[in-house]
C-alpha cells in the first residue's frame, strides 16, 4: 500500500484521518505522516492495510494503469 492508495481507501470508506487512526490503533499524526509520503515502520503500514482489508477494501497492484483500490463485493459498506 502506498500513500495515494491510503487516501483512496479512506475516501472509498468515507473515513477521515481520525477514523482510520482509531480503527488501526495508531495516532492521527502517523496517518498524516504516511499520507505525506514519510517513512513508517513496515509493521505500521501492514496494520493500516489490514484495517482497510477488514473493512472491505481490496488493493489493486500496478498493472499498467497504476495502483488503486476497490470495495470488495463482500464488503459490509
Amino acid at each position: 500500500m502506498n500513500p495515494v492508495q491510503c487516501r483512496m481507501a479512506r475516501a472509498a470508506l468515507g473515513w477521515g484521518v481520525l477514523e482510520l487512526a482509531k480503527e488501526a490503533g495508531v495516532s492521527t499524526q502517523t496517518v498524516v505522516r504516511f499520507e505525506r509520503g514519510e517513512a513508517l515502520k513496515q509493521s505500521t503500514i501492514a496494520e493500516l492495510r489490514a484495517t482497510f482489508e477488514a473493512a472491505g477494501i481490496e488493493f489493486i497492484a500496478e498493472n499498467g494503469g497504476g495502483p488503486g483500490v476497490r470495495l470488495s463485493p463482500h464488503s459490509k459498506s
